[in-house]
């Protein structure tokens, strides 16, 4: 019989918990029971009734054979189970990342061919090996540098661009195009080869999805249907116009006056399949797979935490960049193309009652036995009920609200987002998404180069410090105080000079200047030097540089450095204590 000590103990918890970091559903699995079973069987029926018209439709809209979309909807939602942190993402084909890929892999080979569906399954193996490598390095933070109003603007743009590029599927006509321009180009060069059956189809589906979407539970629920019950059958509603759609066409020979369908869609399990290794593929590919990428994770991530947080749970932004990372990967392995957490379809997975990311998994194999057993029966399938289907989900994307308000609250912001909106729908989606990364970066620039600084003064009665132009507070003409509402690095360190050179240039009888250092959490080597450029300047002057409220990281790291040492004045340990000392000499 052997015996652990504690320290084997520790040792042995340590590499436990190590494990499930990376492994998350050795985490959840370890309290997993029969009720949590039933809640996410529950929900895996739901949202597989929901995902096999939306990954048919989203894979036509990436330009793919339609399997394609049932094949990225199996093994990626196995991937995530094991190695993704939320408990109600539903990973799959998404609208805007289906136009991404059509657009990045449109570049290189015509739709329809074998490079075609080669190049997205490269490009879902780039963008998963991408992923995987910022998960493991742990770069989640990065997509914190994207601002949401201009996330929201592309997405809001990438809406009415799928929404405009259904339209001639819905007509029965050609209308294709990267942008909104060359859509509606398109469109009106075409507009008299319109097929009345097919536009009746797409027009009627249309109007019953919208309708299935708001009005059937509330009627299910008024003929006496438990709520639960009526809400499953109106997340069926796709799948009631899938097959209402299919049999009309069928039954009446529809094809043959010209109504577009899917055709034969191949059964079975989904293949192996390998991407192009070339370096010339993988050369082209890149940026787009890197687009791609984070457009995929900041959507995954902000609706993981927004469902998260509804529970009080938590997910682990760097984990679940390797679960997007192997679920692509998996989906490159298994015939897909790139995939992500899809907001509605998480949604509805989370309000069908998922308790853990076994419902994923459990959805993939009612999408496997779709692929297995179904999609003979999709031969007659027309496309504008896919067509309609795609523009139904895309709209609910769409929010022009984000225009007024920002414009409201923001008028950079709204500057942002028009110019990104802009963008997208004239230029295409890669270029607006390119330009939704570079704006934000070019917001965070700006306005951090541009530090709020604000002259602040005592409370009467109190020890506290306000801006002198937003209260009544006292001053000491020999005394400039101000409070600096930034970290100090090398975008804004010579505003900082200039502003205290600015201030000081005064018939005032200045002579000391405070520094107020409370919102200050970071000094970079740039700030650092400008500091000691201040320092000396002010000397010149006759003027004194004290510091106050210098946090202790900042200041360990200016103890390394001989700025304290030269510094002609004090560090305070609080501004009220500085105001003390210099106005009491």
């Amino acid at each position: 019989m052997s015996f652990l000590t504690n320290g084997d103990r520790k040792t042995a918890n340590a590499g436990r918990r190590g494990l499930s970091r990376y492994f998350p559903i050795l985490h959840w699995a370890k309290t997993y029971d029969r009720e949590a079973l039933t809640s996410d069987t529950v929900a895996a029926v739901i949202v597989t009734i929901m995902l096999i018209p939306q990954s048919l439709a989203y894979a036509l809209l990436a330009g793919l054979p339609a399997e394609m979309g049932l094949y990225a909807s199996i093994l990626p939602l196995v991937a995530y189970a094991i190695f993704g942190t939320s408990r109600a993402l539903a990973v799959g084909p998404v609208a805007v990342i289906s136009l991404m890929t059509a657009a990045a892999v449109g570049n290189m080979a015509l739709e329809g061919t074998a490079e075609y569906a080669i190049a997205a399954i490269t490009l879902a193996f780039i963008s998963g090996l991408i992923l995987t490598v910022m998960g493991l390095f742990r770069l989640g933070f990065l997509a914190n540098f994207l601002s949401h109003p201009v996330i929201a603007g592309f997405i809001t743009a990438s809406g009415l661009l799928i929404a405009a590029s259904q339209i001639g599927t819905i007509m029965g006509i050609s209308g294709g195009g990267h942008s909104l321009i060359e859509l509606l180009r398109n469109l009106w060069a075409n507009l008299a080869q319109i097929n009345l059956i097919t536009l009746a189809i797409g027009v009627v589906t249309t109007a019953f999805l919208f309708w299935v979407r708001k009005g059937l539970k509330p009627l299910l629920i008024k003929t006496g249907l438990r709520p639960r019950l009526a809400d499953l059958l109106a997340k069926a509603g796709p799948v009631a116009a899938v097959a209402v759609t299919t049999l009309t066409v069928w039954a009446f020979d529809l094809a043959s006056k010209g109504v577009a369908i899917v055709g034969t869609i191949p059964s079975g399990l989904p293949p192996l399949t390998l991407p192009g290794f070339s370096s010339e593929i993988w050369g082209q590919l890149f940026v787009s797979a890197l687009l791609i990428s984070i457009i995929g994770f900041v959507e995954s991530v902000s609706v993981a935490q927004t469902l998260a947080a509804k529970k009080r749970q938590r997910i682990d932004p760097d984990q679940e960049l390797v679960g997007l990372g192997t679920a692509n990967i998996a989906s490159a392995l298994s015939g897909g193309y790139p995939v992500t957490g899809g907001f509605a379809r998480s949604v509805v997975n989370y309000d069908a009652g998922a308790e853990t990311p076994a419902a994923g998994a459990f959805t993939a194999v009612g999408i496997l036995l779709a692929a297995l057993f179904l999609t003979p029966l999709l031969h007659y399938l027309p496309k504008a009920t896919l067509a309609a289907t795609i523009i139904v989900a895309v709209l609910g994307l769409v929010d022009l609200s984000i225009l007024k308000r920002s414009w409201t609250y923001s008028r950079i912001d709204f500057a942002a987002v028009a110019t990104t909106i802009a963008i997208t729908l004239g230029l295409g989606v890669e270029m607006g998404v390119s330009a939704g990364v570079i704006l934000s970066l070019a917001l965070f620039l700006y306005k951090t180069s541009r530090p709020h600084v604000a002259e602040v003064g005592l409370v009467p009665g109190t020890q506290h410090f306000r801006n002198i132009l937003r209260h009544k507070v006292e001053t000491d003409p020999s005394v400039v105080t101000l409070r600096i509402d930034e970290s100090l690095y090398f975008a804004n360190a010579r505003f900082l000079e200039d502003y205290i050179y600015n201030r000081v240039a005064c018939d005032e009888p200045i002579r000391h200047v405070v520094l107020m250092c409370s919102a200050v959490n970071e000094i970079d080597m740039s700030a650092l030097e400008s500091l000691e450029a201040i320092n000396a300047r002010l000397r010149d002057l006759g003027i004194t540089l004290h510091l106050s409220e210098v946090k202790g990281p900042v200041m360990d790291r200016l103890k390394r450095s001989h700025f304290l040492d030269d510094l002609t004045g004090r560090v305070y340990l609080s501004q009220y204590d500085a105001m003390v000392a210099l106005t009491a000499g």
